[in-house]
């Protein structure tokens, strides 16, 4: 099993280039079953998960022809063969439950295993089912699968009122109803810049929608939808990851690609913290700005706030910050899985429940250390590049799923960092 070897070595400077977001991606793809023409991703991260989506759309009968140099991704689903996702594609990632919504809309029917993925919480599939409903469909679970059917005449608009804010649902929903017959209104939708990006592919593909970016999207269904290409949105989290490491070591590095528009919350408490953010021609240069980083408290929250994907990397910095900083969890719980290893590593941290209680040590002691998830595995590398000492970190399959080409691009801005294959 592979790790990854982590050396602390002082500032970094250079730029950083960041890929599409793979949560945009992912919802992206299955967009492809609501058309029999084709839909073409540029921009599109290499990912484990990526290749996964692809794999569960080729098992359907889509057509995808996996990524190039040039990061296109061109998919067609012009004869699907199937309308079952099979649990062994489905168990591995969670995002796999969007080919629910498109298969229900086009075809009438479809069975879905009940997905897999990070062991961060229960996440259950509940708000999507319940907003297929609204729409007419008839589902049941069994054997663990979602068997679902449309009405007779296909889904139908309804008001989809959920009863939080729930990303997965409202994708699942809102491409559900850009074939539903009428007028269908998600409340309480989410805000992500992700849904933004899935509704103006959509758009593209001639689906009538306004309202996404807001807490209320109105689709006006449509007969069919064409082919489309377009661009994914830049990652965020990948954004905000890369940002926090100059943070951490000191430094200065430019992070192309990014905005602040898609950062704003994590922003404003990196400057709390003592870390200039400057928007540039061609991304976000990012620097600390005086000795050590000041504490500052961190409650997640659905977009616009601080994004969940990025606690655990604040987490890291806050580790070597001055004073004594409060995390609130309050989007999944058991997402402290990394604070016993960053605990390893010198930290001082003390969780109950949904909240961590962190106090700043002046520096981390490289230490071996195991990643138990995708953003877990990413904040031991970022503790690792400010620690005295060597950091290993294992289980670095995680990282795959959401971060490519970790090893070159810090090496990029001057990093001592090394993969290492196992056996």
């Amino acid at each position: 099993m592979d790790s990854i070897v982590v050396t602390g070595n002082g500032p970094l400077s250079g730029q950083i280039p960041i890929a599409g977001a793979k949560n945009a991606c992912l919802t992206l793809m299955p967009a492809t079953l609501l058309s029999d023409e084709p839909l073409t991703l540029t921009n599109a991260p290499r990912l484990s998960d990526i290749r996964t989506m692809t794999l569960l759309l080729q098992s359907l009968g889509a057509e995808v022809q996996g990524l190039q140099e040039d990061q296109v991704l061109a998919m067609s689903s012009h004869s699907l063969t199937s309308t079952r996702a099979e649990y062994d594609i489905v168990r591995k990632m969670r995002a796999s439950i969007l080919v629910l919504g498109p298969l229900l809309a086009r075809h009438g029917h479809a069975e879905v295993s009940l997905p897999g993925g990070c062991a961060i919480g229960a996440r259950p599939v509940d708000l999507h089912l319940k907003a297929l409903e609204a729409m007419g469909a008839e589902l049941e679970l069994k054997e663990g699968y979602v068997h679902a059917k449309a009405p007779a005449g296909g889904l139908r608009g309804g008001v989809v009122e959920f009863p939080f804010v729930t990303v997965g649902a409202t994708e699942n929903a809102l491409m559900a109803a850009t074939l539903a017959k009428g007028t269908t209104v998600l409340k309480n939708a989410a805000r992500e810049p992700e849904i933004v990006d899935l509704a103006q592919c959509l758009r593209k593909m001639g689906a009538q929608i306004a309202g996404e970016g807001t807490d209320t999207i109105e689709i006006q269904g449509v007969d069919r939808l064409g082919g489309a290409t377009h661009r994914v949105v830049t990652d965020r989290i990948e954004l905000g990851t890369y940002m926090l490491a100059p943070a951490i070591c000191g430094g200065e590095v430019e992070c192309l690609g990014g905005t602040i528009a898609l950062v704003e919350s994590f922003c404003e408490k990196l400057d709390a913290a003592g870390v200039g953010v400057e928007e540039t021609a061609t991304g976000l240069k990012v620097s600390r700005k005086n000795g050590r980083v000041r504490a500052v408290d961190v409650v997640t929250e659905p977009f616009p706030g601080f994004p969940t994907d990025l606690q655990a990397q604040m987490m890291a910095l806050l580790c070597t910050a001055e004073g004594t900083s409060v995390l609130e969890e309050k989007i999944f719980e058991n997402r402290f899985m990394h604070a016993p290893e960053l605990i390893r590593m010198g930290a001082q941290i003390d969780v109950h429940g949904g909240t961590a209680t962190v106090t700043g040590v002046e520096k981390l002691k490289g230490a071996p250390v195991m990643a138990t998830d995708l953003r877990a595995s990413v904040s031991l590398i970022l503790a690792g590049l400010a620690a005295e000492g060597e950091t290993v970190v294992s289980r670095v399959y995680h990282l795959d799923r959401g971060y490519e080409h970790v090893v070159r691009k810090l090496r990029g801005v001057g990093a001592k960092i090394e993969r290492v294959k196992g056996d």
